[in-house]
């Protein structure tokens, strides 16, 4: 059995919690939180304060970290693998190198293994487009995001003076995916690629007109896309738009001769964002138990283990159903 501790539980944490009752060859040691653990609601797990993580050492063989990538992971990544195997969904691209190399150090230092930057973008959509790149190196790449909800975008809007709550889904250009499958060579913009639909509630005698500006001029987040916005109740936000679906496609298109065009496509469609990507998490965690269990220790990405490391079935059954 693996024996894997949770630290922190958000949407994240509880995904990682019913992604391990699907996977019999790995134990729940406890949630570990900085909050006050009786205020915390599992879904039957302990809860543990993150002041008790170290008395628990002997008992956890990886600890999945499901902090945020802007303040928690950049500290909690290090710090806790001196002590323990770690996993973690750090996902602001371009300090991915920065990151490896800070964890890298540590890991081997202490002997322990830490995969980073694991999920679905980065994660499954980065080997997807290494995969592609070097099957087809006569092409281009191209991944769209969506239908589904950016948090970091939502969060924006609710930001704004005059909005009570709101949601923002990121939706791809159908349109223009069809045509690069269709094999049209396109030079593409951001807007292009992606249209944002904003739902918000307005805070009572806002300025909806001006709100409204202010929502389609933002740099960085809305100002280079095409920006539909709803305004409607919190009754019709809370019912309908409060889910975390996701999702994305990873497109590839090439040409093998002159003459032979090629696509490879790798979808994503997903109810629950967190959920998924927690999933991914635990598969990696396996991984990474057995990468310490061989002593190769360091840092890892999802570009440097091999796929046999992520199933419980052993790699003769693999061969004989699966290859």
């Amino acid at each position: 059995m693996i024996r894997v501790a949770i630290i922190g539980y958000g949407n994240l944490g509880r995904g990682v919690e019913f992604a391990l009752r699907q996977n019999p060859d790995m134990n729940l040691v406890g949630v570990f939180t900085r909050r006050a653990p009786e205020t915390v609601e599992t879904q039957g797990a302990t809860a543990y304060h993150m002041n008790d993580l170290l008395a628990k050492k002997g008992e956890i063989d990886v600890c999945i970290l499901c902090g945020g990538s802007a303040t928690d992971l950049p500290v909690q990544t290090p710090e806790i693998t001196q002590y323990f195997n770690t996993v973690d969904s750090f996902d602001t691209h371009a300090k991915i190198p920065e990151h490896f190399a800070k964890v890298d150090k540590i890991a081997k230092e202490n002997k322990q293994v830490s995969v980073i930057s694991t999920g679905w973008d980065p994660g499954l959509f980065s080997l997807n487009r290494l995969y592609a790149q070097s099957i087809l190196p006569q092409g281009e790449t191209y991944t769209f995001w969506g239908k589904g909800v950016s948090q970091g975008h939502s969060d924006a809007l609710r930001r704004i003076d005059g909005i009570a709550d709101a949601t923002q889904y990121t939706i791809p250009n159908t349109e223009i995916i069809e045509r690069l499958k269709a094999g049209e060579k396109l030079e593409l913009t951001t807007r292009d690629k992606h249209l944002r639909e904003c739902f918000i509630v307005l805070e009572a005698g806002a300025d909806e007109v001006a709100i409204r500006e202010e929502i389609v001029t933002m740099p960085n987040y809305f100002a280079d896309y095409d920006t539909t916005i709803h305004v409607i109740s919190q009754e019709e936000l809370n019912k309908n738009h409060k889910a975390a679906p996701h999702g994305g496609t990873v497109l590839h298109t090439g040409v093998t001769n002159e003459s032979t065009k090629q696509v490879i496509e790798y979808n994503l469609h997903l109810d629950s964002n967190p959920e998924f990507t927690a999933s991914v998490l635990v598969a990696y965690a396996r991984a990474c138990v057995r990468l310490a269990n061989e002593k190769q220790f360091g840092a890892y990405t999802v570009f440097d283990i091999a796929p046999k490391y992520l199933s419980p079935i052993d790699v003769e059954t693999l061969r004989k159903e699966l290859l």
